[in-house]
């Protein structure tokens, strides 16, 4: 769980996580990277009994890959610290992963409230994902498939996730085994940047900044530093 000064929504978090180890009836240890932190989020989660990893790339794919060095379960999911996991999704995880059928995968999402930016901005999210047959939210996979792709690509900066997940994807082409996402167990998405950047921000300003970000000849990536690594709540 990467967390980047998240004292506020650590603890709902957290709490969901328990949450969702109690009912898969697994044993599981809750790793959590404490992100350039300058607020309580390193002591919330060793009050917690998480594992604290302090890192201070401003790399979110290093930074996922610093917790999963840091842990030792069979299983890795990883989630961000303002997401809320659903009570039930580790269960289909264990399911999927156990059937033999699956490499690892994605989660659906819902928002934790409307409104006509966002009701667009979550369809053409899902509509990328139905698309490129990718995830969200949450990514999840056995300890030796995220070793054999490498982790997440720590040379980029931005899109990790959706990297990580079409090449997970190939994985499992080339082992028989198909991708998918938890359908039946959305995790609820905090929309606090839109709170902040307003409903249509995506359309707007990100889009256009993660193109930039993205093109080798353009260093201005100012907007991509303020929206994901510089963000505060």
């Amino acid at each position: 769980m990467p967390a980047h000064n998240e004292e506020e929504l650590l603890p709902r978090g957290l709490e969901a996580l328990r949450c969702a180890i109690a009912r898969s009836g697994s044993s599981a240890e809750i790793v959590v990277v404490a992100n350039r932190c300058t607020d309580a989020t390193k002591s919330i989660a060793e009050a917690a009994g998480a594992v604290v990893v302090v890192d201070q790339q401003r790399n979110i794919a290093a930074t996922r890959n610093a917790g999963v060095a840091a842990s030792n379960g069979e299983i890795l999911v990883t989630i961000d610290a303002d997401t809320v996991i659903h009570p039930h999704a580790l269960v289909e995880v264990i399911q999927l992963i156990d059937s033999g059928a699956v490499v690892g995968g994605g989660c659906g999402f819902v928002m934790e409230r409307s409104s006509l930016g966002l009701a667009v901005t979550e369809f053409i999210m899902r509509s990328v994902m139905t698309l490129s047959r990718s995830g969200a939210v949450m990514f999840w996979c056995r300890r030796d498939d995220f070793d054999a792709i490498g982790g997440f690509d720590e040379t980029l900066r931005i899109a990790e996730d959706l990297d990580f997940a079409r090449r997970l994807r190939r994985r499992g082409r080339t082992t028989s085994r198909r991708f998918r996402n938890v359908r039946s167990a959305p995790a609820t998405v905090c929309v606090r940047k839109w709170d902040r950047f307003g409903d249509w921000h995506y359309f707007t300003r990100v889009s256009a900044a993660a193109i930039r970000a993205r093109n080798p000849r353009e260093s201005d990536s100012r907007l991509i530093d303020e929206y994901f690594y510089d963000f505060s709540p």
